[in-house]
């Protein structure tokens, strides 16, 4: 487990291993903010240990939303409530993160729980955009093509969102260029059918991601990661695929994009996956070895045995894990005493840890006065007795 317990140091961030909590939607906002089920949701996470916490794919317009119950950063009134959840994600030694999204023609829905239909405008229902007027599927709303002045507005609300969350307290962000969202829907020809600067060939197609990186990272402080979430395939002939997912990676990193997060899928409906244990490596894997960009892995990743192979094999530079943290917030942990490695645990947590095991006092708020209680610091501990 040498590997996944290794550090890892970005531009003037360090995370404490090699482990990421996925951004994980969960469809519990109202008009956009951030309440007490993500500060339980993602600092537990924090507590268990993992180096990278994500929240969800926070739209940067209204419009942006996947459904009427996304997190949002689309204004400045949405920033306490993250930023209470930033600051207790540090408090825990792990770095806070939050996922920049437009959900472009895949927005307007319920909750995925529900019953698939394009919402009407008296269920909360929005009119949808999209680089061209296809619609994902008969059951989603059928978008506007996005005009070329709504272009630039778009990528100014990614850049405004990314203010937001550096005044937030977040240390990363991770553009959402996958998994059928905006920014992919540019990239594939299946769903990108303009005629003009925006269209047609990869240049024209790659446009619009990269004027939002380049955006992102003119607002987002030099000493502070940029991620990139992308879909490496489409799973389909004639749709976006790795060897154009391989072009991509290293137009962003001359853009100073520090990691591609390497997902798939998602474009269409009609997509043929065949999911497995690490079915998605090999993309991370062949961006890394092309172009030098750090990468991380993703996709039914749940074995930290499978996890630390990975990483010792230079596939990937971490791993995201979302279903697994949905199954054991605390993973890292576990993982570090099953295999003998020291980590740090919280103070609270003290009496469930191995002997030897470092003790972390965390800072957290204090909700009757806003104030952070605790100290940071660390130190050896004794085996527990009751």
């Amino acid at each position: 487990m040498a590997s996944l317990f290794e550090p890892l140091t970005i531009r003037g961030v360090t995370f404490r291993n090699r482990v990421a909590v996925s951004p994980m939607c969960q469809y519990s906002s109202i008009d956009g903010f951030a309440n007490d089920w993500h500060f339980v949701h993602l600092g537990s996470r924090a507590v268990g240990g993992a180096a990278l916490v994500t929240a969800e794919a926070s739209a940067v317009l209204p419009e942006g939303r996947i459904s009427p119950a996304d997190l949002g950063i689309w204004k400045d009134e949405h920033i306490p409530a993250l930023a209470r959840i930033a600051e207790f994600i540090h408090g825990q030694g792990a770095i806070a993160a939050i996922q920049l999204a437009h959900a472009g023609r895949k927005a307007s829905m319920p909750p995925p729980w529900e019953k698939q239909r394009a919402l009407t405008e008296a269920e909360g229902g929005w009119k949808t955009v999209a680089p061209s007027a296809v619609p994902f599927s008969e059951n989603y709303p059928m978008p506007e093509e996005l005009s070329i002045e709504g272009i630039p507005k778009a990528v100014q609300a990614f850049a405004a969102a990314a203010k937001r969350a550096r005044e937030a307290g977040f240390q990363v962000i991770e553009l959402h260029a996958a998994h059928g969202y905006l920014i992919h829907q540019f990239l594939s020809p299946l769903s990108n059918q303009r005629k003009d600067a925006y269209g047609g060939s990869f240049e024209n197609r790659t446009r619009f991601a990269l004027e939002v990186a380049k955006a992102t990272r003119e607002v987002w402080p030099v000493s502070l990661p940029l991620f990139v979430r992308i879909s490496s395939t489409d799973w389909v002939d004639g749709g976006w695929d790795i060897e154009q997912s391989v072009q991509l990676a290293g137009k962003l990193k001359d853009l100073g994009v520090d990691l591609v997060d390497c997902s798939s899928g998602g474009l269409v409906p009609y997509a043929k996956i065949e999911p497995g244990p690490g079915y998605q490596v090999d993309f991370s894997w062949r961006i890394k070895e092309e172009t030098g960009v750090l990468t991380g892995a993703v996709g039914m990743i749940a074995d930290p045995g499978q996890a630390d192979e990975i990483l010792s094999t230079g596939k990937a530079d971490m791993i995201f894990m979302a279903r697994e943290f949905l199954r054991d917030p605390y993973f890292p942990l576990r993982a570090a005493s099953e295999f003998g490695f020291t980590v740090d645990w919280p103070v609270q947590y003290l009496r469930a840890a191995p002997s030897g095991s470092v003790a972390r006092q965390p800072m957290y708020p204090d909700t009757r006065t806003g104030a952070a209680q605790g100290q940071r610091g660390i130190g050896v501990i004794a085996p527990h007795t009751k």
